[in-house]
């Protein structure tokens, strides 16, 4: 029988182009599913541990039960665990997590069920080939995947290339593009999911690095390292922009990228079934760099908000159609590029921001520092903004201001840093006197229950009545932290919901 085993494990070897040590792990699985169909009882079929050793060289082989010593709290699965007061019965020294076993009478490997052993040993040998298919290809390091459309599965396209298979999602795909079985199709690996049944590979044609590989492939400067894709942006199948970089002040990077008579970037559009492709010049300038996303749209004038990462953009009326883009996707595009939040505007919008902005700073100055409008307005005109900056910028700053001695910078100076003060106990207070509720409820830390409470949010019935973009507005968080604050503030309700349906269904 041992004999029998050997040729067995040799011959399967080089049937499949496997290595022997992969069939041995095959057959053993397979001897010890076996095995455990001797239990009379068919809880133990299912749950308990048994291994099956075969001896490389001479092909005798052994069945051993294990059990792996768990603390008594986890002791959930007695027919493959052993709490750890009940270790010693079983041998000295035992420590959590080590493995009892104890040899068990192994079925004769003729009588196995040649079957059953077949399918774990061909199974596992499909799952060698199919990794090392898989290896062979991640070794080419390739991103941008060509083949073959073998099938369409609900809309989900089968890709072959060469000899691995590849899934194009249907989410994955271009909208309205029509893909037959028999064309050939060109993706981005998106991603490898080892978990998936079926093609590891997964594969997209609406991802921004999809653009950015075809761009590469076609504009050989790309590869040598002379241009760079800095970044792009996509609404698929109709509109998307790239940012270029020149690394030799010999080459225009626009031009080089549209290529004679623009065949590099139709070449591109061929591909993506029609996108028209902006090519924009990337700059390290954020501003510089926005003005240049929002093309073919003039921009008059852009104020930016580095603690929001927001930018205002002023553009003439005649020009914001354009700045704006069919269905907002001009802005939503440079946005996305640029990576900061636009807000485009005309300037006679951004003219009333300012007064009321102008306005409100105007009013927080008279009130805080108890000054007349007058005063307000020089330091609004000097660039103040809040108390912070008239009680912390340099001395030497404010005394440059000709309309303030000295001794009104420093009465200034100290009447700021005293309403700070006052603001900061007020909030303090705040936080101590009504948020009680908020620091108490699962998920809530006390500095956004400090924040909440200065904004008006003191009480769980306060957070419950928020909508989730409020809230996200609010603290800065995303959405899903938001959602599971909102939902556990609202836990209450629904109790009381439940409660007064009990009730009525008793009565």
């Amino acid at each position: 029988m041992s004999r029998e085993i050997l040729l067995l494990v040799d011959a399967l070897a080089r049937e499949k182009s496997v290595p022997r040590e992969t069939v041995f792990i095959a057959l053993e699985m397979a001897l010890a599913s076996a095995t455990k169909r001797k239990f009379d009882d068919k809880f133990l079929q299912d749950e308990a541990d048994v291994r099956v050793e075969i001896d490389r060289l001479t092909g005798e082989y052994h069945a051993l039960r294990r059990w792996t010593v768990v603390p008594d709290e986890e002791h959930e699965e007695p027919a493959r665990q052993i709490a750890i007061t009940d270790a010693p019965e079983r041998g000295e020294g035992l420590a959590l997590g080590d493995i009892i076993e104890e040899p068990m009478e192994a079925v004769d490997f003729g009588r196995i069920g040649a079957q059953t052993a077949k399918q774990v040993i061909l199974q596992k040998i499909r799952d060698a080939e199919r990794e090392q298919i898989l290896q062979d290809f991640l070794e080419r390091d390739e991103q941008l995947v060509t083949g073959t459309i073998k099938r369409v599965e609900r809309g989900n396209v089968i890709v072959e290339s060469g000899r691995i298979e590849a899934l194009l999602p249907k989410s994955e795909l271009i909208p309205k593009e029509n893909l037959r079985v028999g064309d050939r199709v060109r993706a981005y690996l998106l991603k490898i999911d080892r978990n998936l049944r079926g093609p590891q590979l997964v594969l997209s044609r609406i991802s921004p690095d999809f653009i950015r590989v075809l761009f590469e492939l076609e504009v050989p400067e790309i590869e040598e390292g002379l241009l760079e894709i800095k970044a792009a942006a996509r609404d698929p199948g109709m509109r998307a922009k790239i940012a270029v970089k020149s690394n030799d002040p010999r080459i225009d990077p626009i031009g080089t990228c549209v290529g004679m008579r623009g065949s590099r970037v139709q070449a591109v559009t061929g591909e993506l079934a029609g996108e028209r492709v902006d090519i924009i010049l990337w700059s390290a300038d954020p501003a510089q760099f926005v003005i240049n996303a929002l093309a073919p749209a003039e921009v008059s004038s852009i104020i930016v908000d580095e603690e929001k990462h927001a930018m205002d953009v002023v553009v003439d009326e005649e020009q914001l159609a354009q700045a704006i883009g069919r269905g907002g996707q001009n802005v939503r595009l440079a946005s996305e590029l640029t990576g900061w939040q636009l807000n485009i505007m005309t300037e006679q919008t951004a003219n009333e921001r300012r007064t009321t902005e102008q306005d409100s700073i105007q009013l927080l100055f008279m009130k805080h520092l108890d000054v007349d409008e007058e005063v307000a307005q020089i330091l609004i005109t000097e660039g103040f903004s809040n108390l912070e900056e008239v009680a912390y910028v340099p001395l030497n700053e404010m005394l440059e201001i000709e309309a303030f001695d000295e001794d009104t910078v420093n009465e200034l100076r100290r009447r700021a840093r005293d309403a700070i003060v006052t603001e900061a106990i007020k909030s303090e207070e705040t936080m101590e006197t009504g948020a009680e509720d908020l620091v108490s409820m699962e998920g809530m830390d006390a500095d956004t229950a400090h924040s909440l409470a200065i904004k008006g949010v003191q009480t769980m019935e306060d957070l419950a009545d928020l909508a989730i973009d409020e809230l996200t507005e609010m603290t800065g968080m995303d959405a899903d932290r938001a959602k599971t604050l909102i939902m556990t503030a609202r836990a209450p309700w629904f109790a009381k919901d439940a409660a007064e349906a009990a009730d009525a269904a008793a009565e």
